[in-house]
């Protein structure tokens, strides 16, 4: 069948770039521009319409919205897709990628060109997105246009020439914006008269709707009433409702293959609609399955359990609910000694960590305990199994373990060149090995290091913020696992192994870090009845001890002057009362206690 081109007068695109660099402004204005959200309607960051990413001022999740563009005479369909900035949401990026021909690159004017700008920039090319590049904020007083466009040509081989100078904050050159995309973006080339054919980019359950899927679609076209088919799930639907997001939703008739919208079909199970799904339709008529977007690599692994033990099966809800939206995170049940019943997540990273946390408690109201992140390790078994460990408590004994791998990760840190010192030292406290130095422009400079992921994820963001007074940023991808002599410490309080508490460290670190854990631990455990021995050990070697000291009544109070024997006396059946006490006596451990262990011990 002859191809014939999709109607050409839609663009599809969406905004990369390092975080805070003004993407969402950018769509804001865009919306205003194209007369899309009438000017009393308007507000910052309209897309960000998350609770949570207006107060943290951050895009968490992808937006698809569709806007109009009148260009002599002639109406132009643009589907922007909002993308997040942060490193732990890269996964969102690269979704939309797979929907559209081109990307606006944004880059700030006064930063220039940053760690996730290169990442995501690269992600774009290598998805063969046509870029057109923007370098925005040029009203900032302290904006260097000239060395910006410099380092652009000298990263990403950019051409000064093609580069557009917006003010997304003022609306400079935000015509001359929408102009560049419809030259320069291709329209979608697809088969009007093929078969069905839509991705699944996103999806979100509504408590009336079911689940809401949004889709792109490549080819073909589906209707209202019509019954389509989910490949991956071989389940079939009718569409009761579809459309465009406007930014709200507005419903019509049909979507067209190049078109990006929503689909509603009264999708009450959640396990039915995958990210990354082909819709076609059923029977013979079937289109072939797209291909997906790879499985997302979890880095990150804590338990979460609820404070009330009660908790359980609405902890279990909110956390399937939430899986259907960020198919990146990812749950399985599992018990502990210490906190009872719970679930083992992970997570792209420790900011993903912190978001799927405060979105279970404040979207599904359920109060959690979460034990200490750590990461995913390999261990080669001596008969030459290997086996993946996500959690300490799985790490056999250190008498069948052949070789213990740790992930390492290449982190590339940009910086002023002032820092590079105090960057190369924090590299090498967390045993860095240096790949490369590159200078973008003579003030700016990358460091390349592997370094292992357990030492990236806890603090090495917050550190480098501090020792480069804030100018420093940083982007990893795994590189793979490498041998290292790493061993399991486990933390006993009053003699017993608390499983929650226990860290996979270097062995050269494990004293330090057990000192460390063991102080914090004194401080936050309360005093009890008896003295609290809490202990640091490798295997059966104690390693470190703090002792969190009795609470004691004065029992020789009343005996004032006269025999010592009376006063012993008393103290000895103190002493009694206390060591049965001990015996019997559990210890409260709490909250802030998980994460002491987490201390490198460094202060």
């Amino acid at each position: 069948m002859a191809k014939v081109a999709a109607p050409k007068q839609i663009r599809n695109f969406c905004i990369v770039a390092h975080i805070d660099h003004g993407k969402s402004t950018l769509a804001d204005r865009l919306l205003e521009f194209t007369g899309t959200v009438a000017k009393r309607e308007m507000q910052a960051q309209l897309l960000d319409d998350m609770q949570l990413e207006r107060d943290r001022g951050i895009t968490i999740k992808a937006r698809a919205v569709r806007m109009a563009y009148v260009r002599d005479g002639v109406e132009f369909e643009m589907n922007l897709i909002d993308t997040p900035g942060h490193v732990d949401f890269h996964y969102e990026v690269s979704r939309s990628l797979a929907c559209c021909e081109g990307a606006i690159l944004v880059v700030d004017a006064a930063q220039g060109v940053e760690a996730q700008t290169l990442a995501n920039a690269f992600a774009a090319m290598n998805a063969g997105l046509t870029i057109v590049p923007i370098i925005n904020k040029i009203d900032l007083v302290n904006a260097r246009v000239d060395e910006v466009l410099v380092e652009m040509e000298q990263t990403l081989g950019i051409d000064p020439s093609t580069v557009l100078k917006v003010s997304a904050k003022t609306g400079i050159g935000i015509q001359e914006l929408c102009d560049a995309l419809i030259d320069r973006i291709p329209p979608p080339v697809s088969e009007l008269e093929a078969p069905l054919q839509a991705m699944v980019f996103d999806s979100h359950y509504d408590d009336y709707r079911g689940a809401i899927t949004y889709v792109r679609v490549m080819a073909g076209k589906v209707k209202k009433g019509e019954k389509i088919r989910f490949l991956y799930t071989n389940s079939t639907h009718e569409v009761v409702e579809m459309g465009q997001f406007v930014p709200h939703k507005r419903a019509c008739d049909a979507l067209e293959a190049g078109q990006v919208g929503y689909l509603i079909c009264n999708i009450k199970s959640l396990d039915l609609v995958h990210i990354g799904d082909t819709v076609t339709l059923p029977g013979d008529r079937a289109a072939p399955a797209l291909p997906g977007y790879k499985e997302p690599k979890r880095m990150v692994y804590c338990g979460l359990y609820p404070s009330d033990g009660q908790d359980f099966t609405e902890l279990r809800d909110a956390l399937e609910k939430l899986a259907i939206n960020d198919p990146s995170f990812e749950f399985e049940p599992e018990t502990s000694d210490a906190l009872g019943f719970g679930f083992r997540c992970g997570f792209l990273g420790l900011l993903h960590m912190e978001i799927v946390q405060q979105r279970l408690e404040t979207e599904s109201d359920v109060d959690l305990v979460q034990t200490a992140p750590n990461v995913t390790y390999e261990v080669v078994m001596r008969g030459g199994e290997v086996r993946m460990i996500h959690k300490p408590q799985d790490v056999p004994d250190s008498g069948n373990i052949e070789e213990f791998r740790q992930p390492i990760v290449r982190v590339s840190l940009i910086q002023p060149t002032d820092f590079i010192g105090p960057v190369m030292k924090l590299c090498q406290d967390r045993r860095g090995i240096q790949v490369r130095t590159e200078y973008l422009s003579p003030t700016r400079t990358m460091l390349v290091y592997d370094i292992p992921l357990a030492e990236v994820i806890y603090d090495l963001h917050d550190k480098l913020k501090s020792a480069t007074r804030g100018y420093g940023t940083m982007d990893y991808e795994l590189k793979g696992y490498e041998p290292a002599d790493l061993v399991r410490m486990d933390i006993l309080v009053n003699a017993k192994r608390v499983d929650a508490l226990s860290v996979i460290c270097h062995r050269g670190d494990a004293d330090r870090r057990g000192r460390g854990v063991c102080k914090r631990l004194k401080a936050e455990i309360e005093r009890h009845m008896f003295e609290v021995a809490v202990q640091a050990a490798i295997g059966t070697r104690v390693i470190a001890r703090e002792t969190v000291p009795a609470m004691r009544k004065n029992v020789t109070a009343k005996c004032y002057g006269g025999d010592i024997t009376r006063k012993r006396k008393l103290w000895a059946k103190q002493k009694e009362g206390k060591k049965r006490m001990k015996s019997i006596g559990s210890v409260d451990i709490p909250q802030k206690a998980f994460m002491a262990v987490l201390d490198t011990g460094e202060e």
